[in-house]
């Protein structure tokens, strides 16, 4: 299991990736989930979820090239005009790759889902974020819900859902994509260190940032420390269920005003 997280906001592209892959509670280790491709005229960033087999051998056909309409010339990443054919690319690889191996893993009953988040672009065109599926199709991350997930997104999705617009700041949504994983982590032992995150600014030029937060990063662990103490702080600062009465010591003349009565009590 895995949980890979793009963020297109208004400032920029944001990509995050853990590292860690399970094949059972006695086999768990890391493998790098998030692949960058930064050439002079371009760059792409493509974070991978499920069939690990699938996902290596698709970025081995990009590597390699696909057969195209003109047979002397393999379709690349480096030849694509803009980052909507590099993901229609991408997506064919994907697609083979998996019709490749699927009967196979089939009968060994292993699974052979896949899916991949493309995030970058060609020149100066805008920065775009998609997510790729096994079927080779694709859908794009837009402003009105302006983050995309893969692989164990129930745990980190809430997070998102209520804290990320398409204008926060870039290290806000740096941070916000963190404390997803945070949370992701704390119920799915499936999902851990290290996090891989690449980050681009939407400004021409830009040139992207790399970090990995490892298993004693202090800023991450802080993080969570903080973050667990915000919700107690703010959970204990919201008003009790009106319909829920107090601990009979600490019953007040006000709870008859609510409606409570003590079960079993005598009238007066």
């Amino acid at each position: 299991m895995t949980y890979c997280v793009g963020m297109r906001i208004d400032a920029g592209l944001v990509m995050m990736s853990d590292s860690r892959t399970n094949a059972g509670v006695d086999n768990i280790s890391s493998y790098r989930k998030l692949h960058v491709y930064e050439r002079p005229d371009r760059f792409v960033a493509i974070c991978t979820a499920g069939s690990l087999s699938v996902t290596q051998s698709a970025l081995l056909r990009l590597d390699e090239g696909l057969e195209g309409s003109d047979e002397r010339k393999l379709e690349t990443i480096d030849n694509q005009p803009n980052i909507f054919r590099i993901v229609r690319l991408i997506g064919r690889a994907l697609h083979e790759a998996r019709a490749e191996v699927r009967e196979a893993l089939k009968a060994d009953g292993i699974r052979s889902g896949a899916s991949l988040l493309v995030g970058g672009r060609v020149g100066d065109e805008p920065l775009k974020l998609f997510r790729v599926y096994d079927a080779g199709n694709a859908i794009e991350c837009r402003p009105e819900n302006p983050f995309l997930q893969i692989g164990e997104i129930k745990y980190g999705k809430p997070i998102l859902d209520r804290a990320l617009a398409y204008d926060t700041r870039m290290n806000e949504a740096v941070k916000l994509g963190l404390i997803s994983f945070d949370s992701t982590m704390r119920s799915n032992l499936a999902v851990g260190l290290p996090i891989d995150i690449v980050m681009l600014r939407a400004a021409p030029g830009s040139r992207p940032l790399e970090h990995t937060i490892e298993e004693d990063d202090e800023y991450f662990r802080n993080l969570s420390r903080d973050w667990s103490e915000s919700l107690k702080q703010a959970t204990a600062s919201i008003e009790r269920p009106s319909f829920v009465p107090p601990p009979v010591a600490q019953a007040t003349e006000d709870d008859e005003e609510h409606g409570f009565r003590q079960v079993g009590a005598a009238a007066e």
